[in-house]
């Protein structure tokens, strides 16, 4: 990715027709050629009223539909933010890559990046944290407002409700995630459809309390929905199916589901700040009905419109050679003799030379990640960065997996892991802990099982499953021995009854860690709250930073987001600093990030 393409990725990552409060937010001045024009005007109602008593007439619903048609073209543009891209095209990788690949991805341990070439050389190491390249999930969460501010804000929308339910899930998801990556965020304000400063920063225990009464009621208004006439169904299914490019049923009740499964993912989030609130969210979550079956998941899938591509990682990572994979998940998986390194990454694909020794690596002879923290060499070039030959994924095979990754909003994988980890606290999970983290790693493969055979995975799955130890594994940096370390990884695969609780939370964390990847959102909130997996310790924590980090540490979370403009620090000052409960530093804790036990 070049500097230039980051600059206009940041100047239109929003809809054109609607200001905002963000200086990277600023609309373009001319639209693609797959935008919607919004509703120039702006509506500011109730986003949260999902009244699903009021029984609107036949006309009363059509004259809604007509009215709303703009603002259903937009519910599909929102969902392409919702699902790694934007302007309702799928899956950008520029896009993809400052919402979710530069930060994220990096922080939770997945990739490193190898070059700060087009960024011009202002990363100084491989986990540095640059204010000016982390607004962007914040800039994907002001595309959602200004795609759904309008419709959850009219009145029209009060009469096809099932539909307003919908649309606001789709909201607090992202709500939910930026909260989780910044702190707070004006949530308040932006569902409200507020256009301008001053912006409040809510409290992030706060959003997350709001949210939920939101899911409760998304739940209760599409549970409703079968006692609706049939005329009415027949004219909310309808539209359903030609707006909803998310779900394989297109099903109310699978955003139903939905709404339920992120609940308990937010209850678990809760589990040491707010424990009896977190296991009663929880229990009622799973006695509602979460994703229970491969047909449920939600996200992007081979062979539909948002779908029709190879996943952006690949052309991050092979086409512009910014990224590598991480030398702690490759030891992670090493160690535990996972089936992705029989076939899911490439070996070294140049010579690696020892910069002491002069010992020279062979391309092709092992899979080989690289170290978070190292200092960032700016070129794109193998002969003046050699890390250009650490290991990527195997793209080289096109019926290998990494060719077909869906990108999950949410995996039946993920539920049955967080399903584990409350069985496991002794709440009420409708099974054992060991029922769903066995069934949590059948169904944790990286490959769309729908449009693609699913390579290997099940090949490998029995042996894997019975793995009762660690097997020994050290890192080896071709190019550095200094950088070599034993591998942090202990545990084995194989369920234990008689192990200890805080090995049976590794177990658990650690396997949904994998099945996520390679989406970071959540494995990141896992790593803050629990510290599972374990990591090599990141190198020069405190070089390109903000000075918060100590050795040791990781980046707990991105500064909260002010667009670079003296309004959004005002607003940052006012309210963002209280909001977050200290400075606004990237070692400052959310605040679910309780240090100490799990138990």
């Amino acid at each position: 990715m070049k500097l230039k393409d980051l600059k206009y990725l940041v100047a239109v990552l929003t809809l054109p027709g609607v200001t905002s409060c963000m200086e990277f937010d600023n609309p373009a001045d001319e639209f693609a050629p797959n935008e919607v024009q919004v509703d120039a005007t702006i509506y500011q109602g109730d986003a949260d009223a999902l009244d699903f008593t009021v029984e609107p007439t036949e006309a009363e619903v059509d004259a809604a539909m007509a009215a709303l048609e703009t603002n259903f073209a937009n519910v599909i543009n929102a969902q392409t933010s919702l699902l790694g891209g934007k302007d309702g095209a799928p899956l950008q990788e520029h896009y993809y890559q400052i919402v979710y690949n530069m930060t994220v991805d990096c922080y939770a341990g997945f990739f490193t990046m190898i070059n700060s070439s087009f960024m011009s050389g202002t990363m100084e190491t491989t986990y540095s944290y640059h204010q000016g390249y982390c607004e962007g999930p914040y800039g994907r969460f002001l595309n959602m407002k200004n795609d759904l501010g309008n419709f959850l804000n009219r009145d029209e929308s009060n009469m096809v409700v099932e539909l307003k339910a919908v649309a606001l899930l789709m909201f607090d998801i992202v709500a939910q995630e930026n909260t989780d990556i910044f702190g707070s965020i004006p949530y308040v304000d932006h569902k409200g459809n507020k256009e301008t400063n001053p912006f409040t920063f809510n409290k992030g225990i706060d959003i997350y309390y709001s949210i939920i009464k939101n899911l409760d009621d998304i739940n209760a208004c599409l549970l409703n929905f079968e006692n609706r006439p049939q005329w009415y169904k027949d004219k909310l299914n309808a539209k359903l199916a030609s707006i909803d490019q998310s779900t394989i049923t297109r099903s109310f009740d699978t955003w139903r589901r939905l709404a339920n499964s992120l609940k308990l993912r937010m209850a678990m989030h809760l589990a040491k700040v707010s424990p009896d609130d977190a296991k009663r969210f929880a229990e009622e979550a799973v006695a509602a009905g979460v994703i229970d079956s491969k047909n449920q998941q939600v996200g992007v899938f081979g062979g539909t419109s948002f779908g029709s591509r190879s996943h952006c990682v690949n052309v991050i990572m092979r086409g512009w050679n910014d990224i590598r994979m991480n030398a702690s998940f490759i030891s992670l998986l090493s160690s535990l003799k996972h089936p992705y390194m029989n076939y899911l990454f490439a070996k070294n694909n140049n010579q690696l030379i020892n910069q002491t020794t002069g010992e020279v690596m062979e391309p092709g002879t092992e899979i080989v990640g690289v170290r978070a923290g190292l200092r960032m060499e700016p070129s794109q070039q193998y002969f003046s960065n050699m890390r250009f030959a650490y290991s990527t994924m195997n793209y080289d095979d096109p019926m290998e997996n990494a060719n077909w990754m869906p990108f999950y909003l949410m995996k039946w994988a993920e539920v049955d892991f967080l399903r584990a980890e409350g069985a496991l606290r002794g709440w009420d999970m409708g099974g054992t802990a060991e029922f769903f983290y066995n069934r949590g790693i059948d169904n944790a493969d990286c490959s769309d099982v729908f449009s693609m055979p699913s390579g290997d995975y099940e090949k490998y799955l029995a042996e894997y499953k019975e793995l009762t130890e660690a097997v020994p594994y050290t890192y080896v940096d071709p190019m550095d021995s200094a950088n070599n370390i034993e591998s942090v990884t202990k545990i084995g695969v194989k369920w234990d009854e008689a192990d200890d609780q805080e090995t049976k939370l590794e177990k658990i964390i650690t396997q949904k860690y994998i099945s996520a990847y390679p989406h970071s959102y959540e494995a990141w909130v896992d790593l803050r709250r629990t510290g599972y997996p374990k990591q090599f310790p990141v190198l020069n924590p405190t070089l390109g930073n903000d000075g918060s980090l100590s050795d040791g540490d990781m980046i707990r979370r991105s500064r909260l987001p002010w667009g670079n403009t003296i309004a959004g620090q005002e607003d940052v000052t006012n309210t963002g600093l209280e909001a977050i409960g200290g400075p606004d530093v990237i070692a400052t804790r959310v605040f679910w990030d309780i240090p100490g036990g799990n138990f």
